[in-house]
């Protein structure tokens, strides 16, 4: 079947079963390996992309509900050789521990910024819902603050 997406600005027209998972569509098709696979069924949050401006989990969204659509993953979020504010609050508050599941952890709080650019305590809470078995999330919460008052 073809799907038809545009990944970080670049339009692909892929001949791939429909109901392959988002995630191999993004890592094995188009060779962006950022995006990770952790759990499988989409608990984790490693896999978090931007699906038409929303964090979705793509290790269980069949690649046909984004068909036609705007897929942005890690590599994207850097705009001409800059990166994004979450990517710079990560290095600036030392965010990372193994840095595993962090490529969805900035995907997630990137999308929540975009809704909600001073978020509450439970505003970040109820959004980020990815797991970090280091246990950043005292360091991501803090990097998510120093974005909102930046």
């Amino acid at each position: 079947m073809a799907i038809n997406l545009t990944v970080n600005g670049q339009r692909h027209a892929l001949d791939i079963e429909p109901d392959t998972p988002l995630l191999w569509v993004i890592r094995e098709t188009l060779g962006l390996t950022g995006t990770k696979f952790g759990c499988g069924i989409a608990a984790c949050g490693a896999c978090t992309v931007h699906l038409n401006g929303r964090a979705v989990r793509s290790c269980t969204l069949p690649v046909s509900t984004a068909d036609g659509g705007d897929v942005v993953t890690i590599e994207g979020l850097a705009r001409d050789g800059t990166l994004s504010a979450a990517q710079q609050a990560w290095i600036d508050h030392q965010v990372p521990q193994c840095g595993y599941c962090q490529s969805g952890m900035i995907m997630a709080v990137s999308a929540l910024l975009q809704q909600h650019p001073h978020p509450t305590d439970d505003e970040i809470g109820a959004a980020i819902t990815n797991i970090c078995r280091c246990g950043t999330f005292v360091r991501v919460r803090r990097a998510i603050h120093a974005i909102a008052e930046g």
